[in-house]
């Protein structure tokens, strides 16, 4: 079985989509700082318009953010740009506006997709609201798709994943829950393909995984009392494994022929499937089941063979990725929102009130250092050229030496 990860094409600062070059929270190039505080290690720090939970985005010393801003009764839903060495605004875009602000999650946003930038293209995803891609130079709107249509509950929260000139996109809504590939170039709707399992509970959230197996483009799409595999050029579901759950959040790790996943939020567990099957495999190809300390939001980290992971409460894991035998759990204390970062040979973990923790790598617990900022912490930090951009309700600070 041949595995080919999926990157972006980029340059060496980049830091293009979620979590990352690669997807998978690893920071290369200059070490970024480990301490810091509300002054101490800032380089800037600037408020951003309204709310969103979105990531920061990085690409050509351009950093990219969504928010959703109060505009009477409705909001509008506009990109930023922003220098990344100064802080100054570029351009400030309104995607789309709506008349009636949607009911959501208290800790959700409207503007939690992470942008994602690819040469002079930067996309962005409001969910049921629109996808759109923009021109990265100057913020002009180059198509907007409404066509996605679904109703969320709670809100939306999943990002697109950019393969092949391809969007793809979970749309688990309450009623008729579905995946989707757009095309990058145009905006048209490649395909929908429903999900085929009639779950009590359909709506989720959950950001795909797109890797190349056995020479086929799979997306892997956890959902509703299921996780399913589908052609990313057809929308043909592959494969399937049978679970109970919803509110699926986490992006799915591929990597030593598995795919890690979660399946619940409110009673969340981490499931390993061997690729390479067909049809439902639930009985064949399931490698390992874990409950104890699984996340319902943060997205795990794999470094080598090892899985750090954080639950919503704040209990830390690493597990040995092929047998999911435990090495360490220990509790961090607070609750988490933000997936885990590999940075500077060690393990950052950010909660949602501005407190973040840094870990050594390794099969016993060991902590290095606390810093802190004010503010609410819910969105993943970017890193690029040797900073950290952190994301609080009120501002985007850029960490550096």
């Amino acid at each position: 079985m041949s595995l080919i990860f999926v990157l972006l094409s980029l340059l060496p600062a980049d830091w293009p989509q979620f979590r990352g070059p690669d997807a998978n929270g690893h920071v290369s190039g200059p070490a970024t700082p480990m301490e810091w505080s509300e002054t101490k290690n800032v380089a800037w720090k600037i408020p951003v318009p309204g709310l969103g939970w979105s990531s920061p985005s990085i690409s050509r010393g351009r950093v990219f953010l969504t928010t959703a801003v109060p505009q009477g009764a409705g909001l509008s839903l506009r990109c930023l740009a922003f220098d990344a060495a100064s802080g100054k605004t570029l351009w400030n875009t309104e995607v789309r506006s709506v008349e009636q602000t949607p009911s959501i999650h208290t800790k959700n946003s409207h503007a939690s997709p992470t942008p994602i930038v690819e040469d002079d293209a930067v996309f962005v995803h409001f969910g049921a609201l629109g996808m759109a891609r923009l021109n990265a130079d100057n913020g002009n709107i180059e198509w907007l798709n409404t066509e996605l249509v679904y109703p969320p509950l709670h809100g939306s929260g999943g990002s697109p994943v950019l393969h092949k000139g391809r969007l793809a996109i979970v749309c688990d809504g309450s009623v008729d829950p579905f995946v989707a590939a757009v095309d990058a170039a145009s905006g048209k709707v490649l395909w929908k393909q429903p999900r085929s399992i009639k779950a009590r509970i359909s709506h989720s959230f959950v950001t795909v995984s797109v890797a190349e197996v056995d020479g086929r483009a799979q997306v892997m799409a956890p959902g509703p009392d299921h996780f399913a595999a589908y052609d990313l050029e057809s929308g043909e579901e592959l494969w399937r494994v049978l679970a109970p759950g919803w509110s699926v959040v986490p992006q799915p790790t591929v990597a030593h022929g598995l795919v890690i996943y979660n399946h619940d939020y409110d009673n969340p567990e981490l499931m390993a499937v061997r690729l390479g099957g067909s049809g439902d495999i639930t009985d064949s190809h399931v490698a390992w089941r874990l409950k104890r300390g699984a996340p319902s939001t943060p997205t795990p980290l794999l470094i080598d063979k090892d899985l750090y992971f954080v639950s919503d409460d704040g209990i830390a894991s690493c597990v040995d990725v092929l047998t999911g035998e435990r090495h360490w759990m220990e509790r961090l204390g607070g609750n988490f929102s933000a997936s885990p970062v590999f940075a500077n040979g060690h393990i950052l973990f950010l909660d949602e009130t501005g407190h973040a923790t840094w870990i050594q790598p390794g099969h016993t617990f060991q902590e290095v250092r606390k810093n802190e900022i004010p503010g609410r912490t819910l969105a993943t930090p970017a890193f690029s050229d040797g900073s950290m951009y952190l994301r609080s309700d009120e501002f985007l600070y850029r960490i550096s030496h």
